[in-house]
């Protein structure tokens, strides 16, 4: 038996090993190396070293999206966890009790599915969806009803100080009902002794949302704003479809994704894009690493 065992482990792994190695290390690799070189696309890759890196520094457009994603990653998480939150709590326990179980507010089976719609929907149907919502004339959502009311329309991807926030709120919008979802099943699995317990001590809703579900929660949290935190890095669909000129007005919107985009497939600068592309991917590692390392904590048993 103990023969046949480590044949068995390596015959085992062997398979997905080999196709993460293929499909996952070596395109990582791979652009490494191509962001030494400077290659267009058709002649042979002309070796720089880290000359497309230093370029990297001097580089408006690059520091401008790095500048978005700082926003982002402040405000994507903590908006999307503080809306998921508060309705999951009501979803879950906000409601009145029934034989010692915690209930949540009535209706609470039907809004899960309705909050969990827009997740099964495209990005980019999400963002066609939106490009109407914020239409800035009559036709618009938003617009068409601040015009019958009298006001002028809001010019929510036109102008430079809304257009980030506008598309913010898009994600946040589609973000949100997964997050419910993940929070539900949470809270789900918090015993409701608890609960009851803390009632009987005099805890009122709010009390048991900051005293009994954050703490309990805490490892779920942790994972929902590193799954954010990614989700705020890239954002390239929603820019794409949905920004003016791709990441516009002038630049308002950008995010490295789609500077990296530009860069290989309208400069034809790929050994350039593949430099922003290392940068990105140690941007998002850093930011992982260091959220689970800030965020460590004891976990609470029950």
């Amino acid at each position: 038996m103990r023969h046949g065992k480590y044949p068995f482990v390596i015959g085992f792994l062997f398979a997905p090993v080999t196709l993460y190695v293929v499909f996952v290390i070596a395109p990582y690799a791979q652009a490494f190396q191509i962001s030494m070189t400077n290659w267009r696309g058709l002649s042979a890759p002309q070796w720089v070293g880290f000359d497309n890196y230093r370029r990297l520094l001097d580089d408006g457009a690059f520091w401008k999206a790095v500048q978005h994603h700082g926003v982002l990653l402040l405000a994507l998480p903590l908006i999307t966890i503080a809306i998921a939150l508060f309705f999951a709590f009501l979803l879950n326990v906000g409601g009145k009790s029934s034989g010692g179980q915690r209930q949540g507010v009535w209706g609470a089976k039907f809004y899960r599915v309705v909050f969990f719609f827009p997740q099964v929907l495209a990005v980019a149907i999400i963002a066609v969806l939106f490009q109407m919502v914020y239409r800035p004339n009559e036709s618009g959502l938003i617009n068409g009803v601040l015009m019958k009311l009298g006001f002028d329309p809001v010019l929510f991807l036109v102008r430079p100080n809304l257009a980030l926030w506008s598309i913010i709120a898009v994600l946040v919008w589609q973000a949100v009902g997964f997050y419910v979802v993940l929070f539900s099943a949470g809270m789900a699995s918090i015993p409701g002794e608890i609960y009851e317990a803390a009632e009987m001590d005099g805890a009122t809703k709010v009390t048991l949302f900051f005293r009994v579900t954050l703490p309990l929660l805490w490892d779920t949290l942790q994972v929902a704003w590193v799954y954010l935190g990614i989700a705020a890095f890239d954002a390239f669909a929603i820019v794409a479809v949905l920004s003016v000129d791709g990441g516009g007005p002038d630049g308002a919107t950008t995010v490295l994704a789609m500077e990296i985009y530009r860069n290989a497939f309208v400069y034809s600068k790929y050994g350039y894009a593949s430099a922003m592309g290392v940068a990105l991917f140690f941007l998002t590692l850093t930011f992982a690493a260091l959220t689970l390392r800030l965020s460590k904590r004891e976990s609470v048993e029950y």
